[in-house]
């Protein structure tokens, strides 16, 4: 059985990193909602702009897929992977930025890491205060071995970053840069 998914894995990359790709992404997204929505830790402007990747990845995964099942261009379903990789790769840096913000290695965004702005008059202080939550960037909610989700993102970003350059160098070697202009 192992043997047989890994000659079909072969066979068909393009199509297995995009199953690989959207089944990481969903399971990534959903654990920042478990995070979020169960354990209570709400996300900061920084946690909430590296979902982005995975909102556009998952669902470009899928039309891959899609696009596999029913014989489109080769060069549509290698720049597709090319985004969702280049969309990965964005996310590792910016998770690596957040990082680095929460371990105090370099500044972060002003609206979620500094001292904040003035509210304005001392009248409507106590009214501004009631409405307003800052989730802060350079503070770690939760922390396992060291990293925080920050950390963790950058991995399986990273990851997927790597499923899907190996898709299209494995598909570039098999069809070669004369096929793929189909």
């Amino acid at each position: 059985m192992l043997e047989r998914t890994v000659n079909v894995a072969r066979s068909q990359p393009v199509g297995t990193a995009a199953v690989a790709i959207a089944a990481i992404g969903l399971a990534a997204i959903l654990g920042a909602y478990f995070f979020q929505y169960v354990i209570g830790l709400p996300p900061c402007p920084l946690c909430l702009e590296q979902r982005i990747a995975y909102y556009v990845s998952i669902p470009l995964a899928a039309m891959v897929l899609l696009g596999v099942s029913v014989g489109s261009s080769r060069k549509v379903l290698m720049l597709a992977l090319f985004a969702i990789a280049a969309a990965m790769l964005w996310n590792v840096g910016l998770g690596v930025y957040h990082s680095g913000v929460e371990w105090r290695w370099w500044p972060g965004p002003q609206e979620c890491s500094g001292t904040g702005a003035s509210v304005g008059p001392a009248g409507s202080l106590v009214k501004q205060l009631e409405s307003f939550s800052v989730v802060r960037c350079d503070e770690a909610a939760w922390r396992f071995l060291g990293l925080s989700l920050a950390g963790y993102n950058v991995l399986i970003a990273l990851g997927l970053v790597g499923v899907a350059a190996a898709a299209l160098m494995q598909e570039w070697r098999r069809y070669g840069s004369s096929s793929v202009s189909q």
